[in-house]
């Protein structure tokens, strides 16, 4: 039981953590092409 619940529950930190990587990585995407396009118009 208590095994199960632990699983699941890395699962799902997993999970959260690769969203969150790939929200940072579209951020800083973000923040560098804004820059390009501000600095090398």
């Amino acid at each position: 039981m208590m095994n199960d619940m632990t699983s699941m529950m890395g699962g799902m930190g997993l999970g959260m953590g690769l969203l969150w990587l790939l929200l940072v990585v579209l951020v800083v995407l973000g923040i560098a092409a804004l820059a390009k396009y501000v600095f090398f118009r």
